[in-house]
């Protein structure tokens, strides 16, 4: 892993272990609440990527019983990408009275009012992964601009001297997603006049077989050997991209970016099938999220872990931790998920992928 971002993570565990300690100085006088009986409502936007129900909740769960000694609750709810559902399910943990909420929203416009309602009762909010509108608390994520720019440069490398030759297919997130408006953002600075894009679309509800469908299409409208390379915003509309393309009859994949190092997403870029995903440590994000939610809680300033201030549509200088990202290609798989422990050889390496992994020396 690169050393800026070892050492980013190893500041964000620091800062969570001081946490207790910093509750303990607290007082009646000074609005810090001392019990460790704290409720945190958790809400994620899907299931659709393995990332939220495989990571980012057991992390946050297990976070938050250390923050707690091992009396904080979670109340957990996944919208399935369903924004009415998920404002149910907000208006729910309000009304049950929840201490905090950590949320990660489907569509950031449409929970603004569930946000705004949560304010109005007295329970912070801090936006997970995805700046949701209203008057939220606190954020945590990534640098989402910095993800496209890091997709786009790897693309370009992957394509070297013929960056112009042949056609671009860009298949970003959802709309819905303020993060996908970023990625965009990021990747158009890298690649607009470097390469010529010849189709281009935003992928309802991040869905694999929405990234096929679209494929499909791009397929049909350029042809299939005119496509010298597709920009994926994630792995999940990666592997619907592949299938595709496959079924499109080349014999040999464009290369094919992607995002949050799916381990299906590894896989392919060990079998050649993919070029790269980037790399987020889900730990630090999801550490981060429930340090803040209990600081919330607690009554105690964001100070002590928020290194930046962000604006969404609706609120200003919101409290931030912005987590730094890595691309993975096989060059890096070993100082990466590996080294991390984020998968194992033999998850990654299956039957089907051991003599990829051998000549690249992983298994």
């Amino acid at each position: 892993m690169k050393a800026h971002l070892r050492r980013a993570v190893t500041a964000l565990a620091a800062s969570a272990l001081a946490l207790p300690l910093a509750a303990c100085g607290g007082s009646e006088d000074s609005g810090v609440r001392m019990s460790d009986d704290i409720t945190v409502g958790l809400l994620l936007p899907e299931n659709q990527a393995a990332r939220y129900e495989k990571f980012d909740k057991p992390v946050i769960e297990e976070k938050i019983g250390q923050l707690t000694n091992g009396k904080g609750k979670v109340v957990y709810a996944n919208a399935r990408q369903d924004a009415a559902l998920q404002m149910k399910q907000l208006e729910t943990m309000v009304d049950d009275q929840v201490d905090v909420v950590i949320l990660g929203a489907v569509d950031a416009k449409a929970i603004a009012a569930g946000v705004e309602k949560a304010d109005k009762a007295g329970i912070p909010v801090v936006a997970f992964d995805r700046l949701a509108e209203g008057p939220i608390d606190a954020y945590t994520s990534f640098d989402n601009e910095e993800v496209g720019r890091v997709q786009g440069e790897a693309l370009l490398k992957a394509l070297g001297d013929k960056a112009k030759d042949g056609q671009i297919v860009m298949m970003h997130g959802a709309l819905t997603d303020p993060n996908a408006a970023l990625f965009k953002k990021g990747v158009k600075s890298v690649l607009d006049g470097k390469v010529n894009v010849g189709k281009e679309y935003d992928t309802k509800e991040w869905k694999p077989e929405n990234a096929t469908a679209n494929m499909e299409e791009a397929i049909s409208e350029l042809g299939a050997d005119a496509i010298a390379g597709v920009y994926s915003a994630n792995d999940g509309m990666a592997g619907g991209i592949v299938t595709a393309l496959k079924a499109g009859g080349l014999g040999k994949l464009p290369p094919i970016t992607g995002q949050d190092a799916e381990l299906a997403g590894v896989q392919r870029i060990v079998a050649g099938e993919q070029y790269m995903t980037v790399y987020k440590p889900y730990a630090p994000e999801a550490s981060a999220a429930a340090e803040m939610a209990i600081l919330l809680a607690r009554g105690i300033s964001l100070g002590a872990i928020a290194q930046a201030d962000v604006d969404s549509a609706t609120a200003q200088d919101v409290p931030s931790v912005l987590v730094p990202v890595v691309a993975l290609t096989q060059d890096n798989i070993k100082d990466t998920v590996l080294q991390d422990g984020v998968y194992s050889v033999d998850e990654i390496c299956t039957e089907k992928y051991k003599d990829d992994c051998a000549a690249l020396g992983l298994a």
